[in-house]
């Protein structure tokens, strides 16, 4: 998992990859993104090289949250070369999550 702050490689080239890239975008404040993080990790280590996951925290990217609207956190949104192909605010299962990124690797 590759955490971006504002001097992490562009964020565009980042989803451009053939692979599908899920961003999390969070917030160490928020309790859900916290509960969220190790799933994340078993996800990753689930599936291994077939997905990137991005982590964006909000609070110091407001200008990438700002551009994609993000509005709540936790926020994800899952891009395949470069394109949207899904979005949820709030949990998701550890189950689901791997579910959604193998229908789309």
């Amino acid at each position: 998992m590759k955490f971006v702050n504002k001097n992490t490689m562009n964020f565009k080239e980042i989803i451009q990859q053939d692979k599908p890239v899920l961003v999390d975008f969070f917030a160490e404040w928020c309790g859900p993104c916290q509960t969220m993080s190790p799933i994340l990790k078993e996800v990753k280590d689930v599936l291994a090289d077939k997905v990137a996951i991005l982590k964006i925290d909000v609070d110091k990217n407001q200008a990438i949250a700002t551009k994609f609207q993000v509005r709540g956190v936790p926020t994800f949104v899952l891009y395949k070369k470069g394109q949207q192909v899904w979005r949820q605010s709030g949990m998701v299962s550890k189950k689901d999550l791997i579910s959604i990124l193998e229908k789309f690797s």
